[in-house]
């Protein structure tokens, strides 16, 4: 009996599935950094607790929701009519400049850091049980 094609089927199913059991870990540590960088610099302005809005509103729920859409919270007219969908592809450019995604945006503080803006976004995610 040839056993080379259950060979050849192991080892695919080895590289498909390795990175896998990698990749969670991975996400759990950009996700705890991400925590730390929130708190750090996002936190004065920002919670992440549903319903309680600070100088800027709630991040809880954040994905999928529209700019300007908290209740309760205080926005610029020029983020009440940006009509963003706020997913990660979003997040990362609004994050790295503000300003220059939403003109008149009262948000001024920007992070920079790639790094940093994928483990805030990751701590985010994470938050919604993503």
């Amino acid at each position: 009996m040839n056993t080379l094609p259950l060979k050849i089927t192991r080892a695919v199913l080895c590289l498909v599935v390795s990175p896998l059991l990698f990749a969670a870990p991975a996400q759990a540590q950009e996700a705890a950094e991400g925590e730390r960088l929130f708190k750090a610099r996002c936190a004065t302005c920002h919670t992440t607790v549903e319903g309680q809005n600070r100088v800027g509103p709630s991040l809880a729920g954040v994905f999928g929701r529209t700019s300007g859409s908290v209740e309760g919270a205080r926005y610029s007219n020029a983020m009440k009519g940006a009509n963003l969908t706020w997913d990660e592809a979003t997040l990362e450019t609004y994050l790295a400049n503000p300003r220059g995604v939403v003109p008149g945006s009262t948000m001024t503080i920007s992070v920079t850091s790639a790094d940093q803006r994928a483990a805030i976004i990751a701590f985010l995610k994470a938050q919604a049980g993503g």
